[in-house]
């Protein structure tokens, strides 16, 4: 290392001072000119949303108690229980209603003593087969959806749902059944031509 005397030192701080400036002039400019880069970038593309779509409706598969058709059965994945009206127990008959101590929070946000509950009743879908418990509450029935099935059944029927490909697909021990809105619709025009409709269709 070269040690220069003091005098000597003094004698060339101009000559560092000029190249110090130089340099610290060569960095500033450089940052003026990425600050000024980055503020003339044009923005980044909008990004393309999906299309907005309409509420498809309810969800309602149809099914059949044993050898009785029963119409058709609300999928509600926010129910803990499979609801069963007292008056479709009864039409059906050969089932056994056994006491219970749950207590049902219904639409008004009240609590309720169901009439009972059932088990092990045969549940068929087209030709799917499940054994469902049923809570059975003594309750004005919609004659054309009486029954609600919960979560208990969604997840015994191995139940896989798309709203957007509105397709439901079920499973038992040996079969698959995949319901489209296309096919309900078309089953619900064929069976109900003699009736005109009076309401939205609740089938996806």
């Amino acid at each position: 290392m070269k040690i220069m005397p003091s005098t000597e030192v003094l004698h060339q701080l101009p000559v560092y001072s000029k190249r110090i400036k130089y340099y610290l002039g060569e960095v500033i400019d450089l940052e003026e000119e990425e600050i000024e880069k980055q503020g003339s970038c044009t923005r980044p593309k909008k990004r393309k949303h999906p299309p907005k779509m309409k509420d498809p409706g309810s969800l309602t598969i149809s099914c059949a108690i044993g050898d009785v058709d029963v119409g058709r059965a609300l999928l509600d994945s926010g129910s803990r229980i499979n609801l069963m009206p007292l008056s479709l127990l009864i039409k059906i008959g050969g089932l056994t209603l056994k006491p219970s101590n749950l207590s049902v929070v219904v639409a008004d946000g009240s609590s309720k003593r169901p009439a009972g509950v059932v088990d092990d009743v045969v549940f068929r879908v087209e030709y799917l087969e499940f054994l469902v418990d049923f809570v059975v509450m003594e309750m004005k029935a919609n004659e054309m959806i009486p029954l609600i099935l919960g979560r208990p059944f969604m997840k015994t029927a191995k139940m896989v749902i798309s709203i957007h490909d509105e397709m439901v697909m079920l499973k038992d021990q040996e079969n698959k059944l995949i319901y489209t809105s296309f096919v309900e619709r078309l089953t619900r025009i064929q069976k109900r031509a003699k009736y005109r409709a009076s309401r939205k269709d609740v089938a996806f």
